[in-house]
């Protein structure tokens, strides 16, 4: 005798189904972080380890941290210094009208359209 399910029994079972998955995919979840937590302890049990062997092979009393390398003082830049003029005053005089004249020449050019 077969127990077939109609209606809401059959999406009841489906969805004890579904929940039976998403369960099943909590537990590998939950074992993946498990595994990696164990993992990473049995790496610091393996870095403890070694780091004794290394202080007993140098035998040293140096602490298991390694030595770190003090801090740069902090230097402030100088200041920069002023720009020199690279033109001498004959020639800035002579730059100045040479200026003065393409200025005046433009100003032609542009009242002569503008009429």
């Amino acid at each position: 005798m077969q127990n077939k399910r109609s209606g809401p029994a059959r999406r009841t079972a489906a969805l004890r189904i579904r929940l039976q998955d998403l369960n099943r995919f909590q537990l590998a979840e939950e074992m993946t972080q498990v595994d990696t937590a164990e993992i990473v302890r049995e790496l610091d049990t393996e870095i403890a380890r070694l780091t004794s062997a290394r202080k007993i092979l140098s035998g040293s009393d140096v602490a298991a941290q390694p030595k770190r390398q003090p801090k740069r003082a902090v230097t402030t830049k100088a200041p920069k210094a002023k720009r020199v003029s690279r033109l001498s005053a004959a020639g800035r005089k002579k730059l100045s009208e040479l200026m003065k004249k393409r200025w005046a020449e433009r100003r032609k050019k542009a009242g002569s359209k503008a009429k």
